[in-house]
């Protein structure tokens, strides 16, 4: 059946927009993995609570729960209470970890289900922290919230050490301290600017071969506490730099989401396997998990054609979503999981569903249904209808 829409162009113009009619993509039962990949899922906001979501945060808990059960039936697992899920942004440290110990139970009944758990000094009120110190003390209670629930640490970067640290020194001594409390191996966070401004200079220096040297030295410092580092530049070059150079055992969970399927697949160059290719911790998996899975499922067996086949399409739609202002992608993650049926509302936590146009929401309808994700194509049409309909468009 052929489906046809009005969509707004980026010039201010209507055109019809016919699907391509193709098979949205779906992994094989029973797909299995030679990287580790995490999704950084998304929150289901509940839209009929009575409360200001400028200001309050109120969640959906079945769907938001339901959701990583999706992604975990994948194969994926899930980096819970991470940026995706707009931590910082509207999702408060007492809701998250209120997340955390929900999907930790959660995961018990789904055999081999992966979850890291960010962990951060979002609490602390920015303005009011001072000394290092302090955000030793943020860490440590967040530390020991997700580790009381057996759960296992991404150490996220914080805002507040940005905000006091004077030196590398400052990030070495903060660290070391978290490293060595660490109850099983961590993953390290390393995020960009272009996510987060108040993250600027990380790791000491606004110069990211000096800030690379400073995080690679507290990762040989304690290799054995550290399972791998997250990062998040947007430039390729730099991760495959900084892989080659990590200690053995230590993964780099590629959060690259423009480059991420060549990053994924690797060029087999490094001391070791692993620091030949990235691993994956990545907003963009939320709002991919069936190509992703079926993409890293062909990679497993070999395929790699197969897997570029799959993943590539999904590139420029990753580059659509997280394009600049870059810490608004969420609304692009969260519109797809309400085009795919998994959320009956398109409503985020924060409002944050008004920080994209609709030229921008139509430009990713047209790039999902370029790369297959539109999982059930009629509800997508009919629910981008409704949301044009709010904007005054006849479609």
């Amino acid at each position: 059946m052929t489906l046809t829409l009005t969509l707004p162009q980026a010039s201010g113009g209507l055109q019809p927009y016919t699907l391509r009619g193709t098979t949205p993509v779906r992994p094989a039962p029973g797909t299995r993995f030679n990287r580790i990949a995490y999704s950084a899922a998304h929150v289901v906001a509940d839209p009929l609570a009575a409360v200001d979501p400028w200001i309050h945060c109120a969640i959906d808990w079945d769907a938001t729960i339901a959701y990583r059960r999706h992604l975990w039936s994948l194969g994926l697992g899930v980096a819970e209470a991470m940026d995706t899920a707009q931590r910082g942004m509207g999702l408060d440290w007492p809701t998250s970890l209120e997340l955390i110990r929900r999907s930790l139970d959660a995961a018990k009944d789904m055999p081999g289900a992966l979850v890291a758990s960010g962990c951060g000094t979002d609490h602390l009120v920015l303005e009011n922290v001072k000394t290092v110190d302090e955000v030793i003390a943020g860490y440590e209670e967040q530390m020991a919230a997700i580790e009381k629930l057996g759960g296992k640490l991404i150490v996220m970067a914080s805002r507040a050490l940005a905000r006091v640290a004077k030196s590398p020194a400052d990030y070495e001594r903060v660290y070391d301290r978290i490293l060595s409390q660490a109850k099983q191996p961590v993953v390290l966070h390393w995020l960009g600017d272009m996510f987060d401004p108040a993250l600027a200079g990380y790791w000491g220096s606004g110069n990211v071969e000096k800030a690379m040297d400073t995080a690679l030295g507290i990762i040989n410092a304690n290799p054995d506490k550290v399972d791998g580092i997250k990062i998040s530049l947007l430039d390729k070059d730099k991760e495959i730099t900084m892989r080659r150079r990590l200690p053995a055992g230590v993964r780099m969970y590629t959060g690259d989401d423009f480059n991420y399927a060549e990053l994924i697949a690797g060029d087999g160059v490094g001391k070791e396997a692993t620091h030949g290719q990235s691993d994956a911790l990545l907003g963009i998996f939320d709002a991919i998990a069936p190509a992703a899975s079926a993409a890293l499922g062909e990679l497993a067996k070999g395929n790699v054609d197969a897997f570029h086949a799959i993943l590539g399409p999904t590139v420029p739609l990753s580059r659509h979503i997280f394009a600049a202002p870059t810490r608004f992608y969420k609304t692009g993650v969260v519109f797809m999981a309400w085009l795919n049926g998994h959320q009956k509302h398109f409503t985020m936590v924060g409002g944050q569903q008004s920080t994209r146009s609709l030229q921008h929401l139509a430009e990713l309808f047209r790039l999902a249904d370029a790369a297959d994700l539109l999982e059930q194509p009629e509800l997508a049409v009919r629910r981008m209808k409704t949301l044009l309909a709010i904007h005054g468009v006849e479609a």
